[in-house]
Order: structure tokens, then C-alpha cells, then sequence
């Protein structure tokens, strides 16, 4: 039902665009987060948009560098990920939100939809 794709490999200070694309649910009733995932480390909330575009929120380690967007009519969701660091490596996985009022917006176990990640490697 969602599905990450995108990642690379990047020097330090590179971009990347990620895309997550939906199917099978009603994909503007749901907000999107994107969440990585480092080997050895815990899951980490990166973005959160709502479902109609209008809202964005950032974890403060990517604030200022990472961009969520979306387009509603294709069922797809972005992140596009400008000077990157190589701490920014790791699996980044999409996800969908039926309650985008939760104040958890970049808590995992919020969301109730995952889709497989896509590798992101930033080498210095």
C-alpha cells in the first residue's frame, strides 16, 4: 500500500528526491511521515505533511534542509533532501496517519501504514 523509492548513494552535501507512492486507502484523508532508520538505532520521525498540503513538520535535525510535499491527485508523497550529511544515512521508509491532529506526529507508532524503505547513503 505505500512504497519508498528513490534512495541512493550521495556525497556529503548532495540532494536526493524520495517518493512514496500509495494505493488501496483514500490517501488525502491520511497525513504522510517520513521516518529513517539507521543501522544499530531506533526509528527516527523525519517529516510529517497533512493530508491536504497545507501543514509541514520537521524534525530539527533536518529543518532547513529537507522538503515533504505531495500531490493528492497522483497518490504520491516527496521528500526531497538537499545538503546531506552522512548522518543522514539510512533506510527512510514512508508512512500513513489517519489522525492528522495527533500532536505524535513524529512518533512510528502513530502511524498505522508502512511501506517498505528505500537506502539513502551519504558518503563524506
Amino acid at each position: 500500500q505505500l512504497q519508498a523509492s528513490g534512495g541512493g548513494l550521495v556525497q556529503a552535501g548532495g540532494s536526493l528526491r524520495l517518493s512514496c507512492t500509495a494505493s488501496e486507502f483514500t490517501f488525502d484523508h491520511y497525513a504522510i511521515g517520513w521516518f529513517r532508520q539507521a543501522p544499530g538505532m531506533q526509528r527516527e520521525g523525519v517529516s510529517w505533511i497533512s493530508p491536504n498540503d497545507d501543514s509541514t513538520y520537521y524534525a530539527d535535525s533536518v529543518k532547513g534542509r529537507f522538503t515533504a510535499s505531495r500531490d493528492n491527485a497522483k497518490n504520491m508523497a516527496y521528500l526531497q533532501m538537499n545538503s546531506l550529511r552522512p548522518e543522514d544515512t539510512g533506510v527512510y521508509y514512508c508512512a500513513a496517519d489517519s489522525n492528522p491532529e495527533s500532536p505524535y506526529k513524529l512518533w512510528a507508532f502513530e502511524y498505522e501504514k508502512w511501506g517498505q524503505g528505500t537506502q539513502v547513503t551519504v558518503s563524506t
